[in-house]
């Protein structure tokens, strides 16, 4: 078996080998993005979680692995920075592209018809008009600044590191608004007289969070290893 607590394994890095270990650890709330950077062990100390059941679970995910590693595609940690990129833009950047807006909608009505009664709904919408913007942005700075220069990486090296500071940072800053949407919704929790509406627009709340994991987590753990200095 292996241990998956040991002194060398972060968060980033065993998702980075097992994609599917992001599964367990929002199933033990650990930050597998924004947190990637951390010592799994330390966080399982921290947030006092059995460490004999995540590492079983880690395992088995890994067995699973092993045994259909003949029908995977190619893991991510073994693109080059030029595909990942491309993967990422193709991927994740075009869903944020197209769901941002729409949920954007989706917020403005509920709040006109439910606002009264929700008062948290007001937050939810600066939260979240707040990170449509701040995103925006970010989905341009990677796709203008830092994905190309992987073309030529050992030209770019050092205005690589320069940008990659500025995107894990914002990339902290997308987590923080993210936990917070969650903390104001409790857990997106629908009201007894939520419309469907209503519903529509919390489930796509939950699968931005979803995805932006996954999207940070390729970035922070993965494209920018070599380039986090912290």
């Amino acid at each position: 078996m292996i241990n998956y607590l040991d002194n060398a394994k972060t968060i980033g890095g065993v998702v980075a080998e097992l994609p599917q270990a992001s599964e367990i650890f929002k199933e033990f709330d650990i930050d597998f993005c924004c947190g990637g950077h951390r010592l799994l062990k330390d966080v399982v100390k921290l947030q006092g979680i059995d460490e004999k059941a995540i590492n079983e679970k880690l395992n088995q995910i890994y067995e699973e692995r092993v045994s259909s590693y003949q029908n995977k595609s190619q893991e991510f940690s073994n693109m080059s920075h030029p595909v990942l990129s491309t993967y990422i833009e193709d991927k994740h950047h075009s869903y944020l592209r197209k769901v941002l807006p729409e949920t954007l909608e989706l917020l403005t009505t509920i709040l006109r018809v439910h606002g009264v009664n929700h008062k948290e709904l007001f937050d939810v919408y600066k939260l979240f008009g707040t990170l449509k913007t701040d995103l925006e942005q970010h989905l341009l700075k990677e796709e203008t600044m830092l994905f190309p220069a992987f073309n030529k990486e050992e030209e770019n090296k050092d205005s690589i590191q320069k940008v990659s500071i500025e995107i894990i940072n914002e990339h902290e800053a997308a987590g923080e608004i993210l936990s917070e949407l969650r903390r104001v919704t409790k857990d997106y929790q629908i009201p007894e007289d939520a419309c469907q509406t209503f519903q529509n627009a919390y489930r796509l709340l939950e699968e931005i969070e979803d995805d932006l994991h996954q999207h940070i987590h390729l970035e922070n753990n993965v494209l920018l290893k070599n380039y986090d200095i912290r």
